[in-house]
């Protein structure tokens, strides 16, 4: 009998590490032979600790399960809710980055192999760099971290660019809240972005790569440096890939957390031991990057999608989606939600579906009243335009950024002022002091949102014509868009602003 229990965060911060010990002790008080695999998590973090129990007929799903519950486990008095696969949220999905994700042992090479891994490796070392670059182009797979730059355009650059060292770059400063995707695929896959990065190398010429990872998951530091050492004593990684005389090796790099690293020229500051500012953009870090020379840098999630395009072919992956958003969205569902968690779509979903049917709505039960949708910095779209496809283009007609595609759903009773002072504070506290409007702007924009919540309706055109100033003048991401869920929360939301007027009279 195998029994799977996630090791993931998420899963371990409800429990999951003493359901497993008590589940040993069980099985061992009951004489039972019992294998247990520490598997990463399914993404359904209302049903975590997540159980699954495998007879020899298929595995069945057990959740949540507690200390208490596993005697019952046991005898067959727990309910079951029969195969993860059957479970609504988990049917409705479409699993390609994430197809692994809780299926198999993170850190199992052959687990990894016989449930599709390095396929995609294994052709494109046979294919020739400009045909491993024109595959990722032809896909249509675009960023994942914020803007959704088209990954081959990127990597054509760097392998154009003419130097004696290039290097593959991970992007992991998962730093927007409400965001885990990155987080999970590293805990619970992390030979996929392994996968990923070596593709990236063959495809551009780089022989070198660093996962930028940040310091606040000490878990995924831990399995993707055990990862990487099993690639590398399994012929992966390192000086003759897979018997095929081409190398590339790779290493975790710890960040400290600063938020503004999730940029990717201020992280390529830190990367090379230097505080984290941005720099100015040109030259881009295509043409001189990590130590002057040509980078690719992109998302955990961009690099971990690569072995399947390259597995099942460019048109197989460009047949999902809709517009110029092409293939899947991991959509990270959080806040006051029903069934927060991880789900893997075709982009075209519309945010009502996603909020009000598959998560349930609130936790609360209250109405909706707005989603925060990527990120911090992200707008607050109102009910009203829940009917907006979740695609780049799309949602920005709505007035919204999509990023790294987090969800955070509000309830009517969210004061939007409130949270558009949290994110200009958020700006404040977070800058790097690089630029002017950013450094600036963010302390006095506070101070304004302050005025306007003491009863100064005065303060509202100045607080208009500060996020102008920011959006124009701001260097990178953090000041430039931060104005972007003040302004939404403000347009959408008028009543809230006029209420603090009201509230002060």
């Amino acid at each position: 009998m195998k029994i799977y229990v996630p090791m993931d965060s998420a899963a371990k911060a409800l429990g999951a590490d003493d359901v497993a010990d008590a589940i040993r002790r069980e099985a061992e008080a009951r004489g039972l032979d019992v294998t247990l695999i520490r598997n990463g998590s399914r993404g359904m973090i209302w049903l975590e600790p997540l159980v699954e129990i495998d007879r020899g007929d298929g595995r069945e799903a057990f959740g949540p399960v507690s200390v208490e519950d596993v005697p019952a486990l046991f005898d067959g008095r727990m309910d079951c809710l029969g195969a993860v696969e059957d479970i609504p949220f988990f049917a409705r999905q479409t699993r390609l980055t994430f197809a692994r994700c809780g299926v198999i042992d993170p850190l199992d090479l052959a687990d990894y192999e016989a449930h599709g891994g390095l396929a995609g490796l294994r052709r494109a070392i046979a294919m020739t760099a400009p045909e491993i670059v024109a595959e990722v182009t032809d896909s249509g797979l675009r960023g994942r971290g914020g803007a959704g730059f088209p990954t081959g355009i990127k990597w054509k650059t760097v392998m154009e660019a003419d130097a004696p060292q290039k290097y593959i770059v991970c992007n992991a400063d998962e730093g927007d809240s409400g965001t885990f995707a990155d987080r999970m695929i590293m805990e619970g896959d992390p030979f996929t972005l392994i996968e990923g990065m070596t593709i990236a190398g063959l495809g551009v010429g780089a022989t070198r790569g660093y996962v930028y990872l940040r310091s606040e998951y000490p878990d995924a530091i831990t399995v993707m440096n055990e990862a990487i050492r099993i690639a590398r004593a399994k012929g992966v990684l390192g000086g003759d890939i897979l018997g095929s005389g081409r190398a590339f090796d790779m290493q975790v790099r710890v960040g400290a957390g600063a938020y503004v690293c999730g940029e990717e020229t201020s992280l390529l500051n830190s990367l090379e031991g230097k505080r984290g500012v941005v720099r100015a953009k040109p030259p881009l870090p295509a043409l001189e990057g990590f130590l002057g020379r040509p980078t690719v840098v992109n998302n955990v999630i961009s690099l971990a999608t690569v072995p399947v395009v390259l597995e099942k072919g460019a048109q197989h992956y460009a047949d999902f989606g809709t517009g110029r958003s092409r293939g899947t969205v991991t959509l990270q569902i959080a806040g006051n939600v029903a069934r927060g968690g991880l789900f893997e779509t075709a982009f075209g979903i519309t945010l009502d579906e996603v909020v009000n049917d598959l998560a349930g709505g609130t936790r609360t039960g209250r109405p909706v009243k707005a989603v925060q949708v990527g990120g911090p910095l992200g707008a607050y779209i109102p009910v009203a335009n829940f009917d907006a496809p979740l695609g780049y283009e799309e949602l920005d007609a709505k007035g919204g950024l999509l990023g790294h595609a987090g969800l955070t759903v509000f309830d009517d009773s969210a004061d939007m002022l409130h949270m558009a002072r949290f994110a200009m504070e958020f700006c404040a506290v977070e800058s790097c002091g690089k630029c002017t409007p950013c450094r600036i702007g963010s302390v006095r924009g506070v101070e304004t949102i302050d005025r306007i919540a003491r009863g100064d309706a005065d303060a509202i055109p100045l607080l208009t014509d500060l996020c102008e100033t920011m959006t124009d003048g701001s260097l990178c991401a953090l000041g430039g868009f931060t104005p972007l869920p003040v302004m939404s929360a403000l347009t959408h939301f008028p009543d809230d602003f006029a209420t603090q007027k009201e509230a002060a009279e």
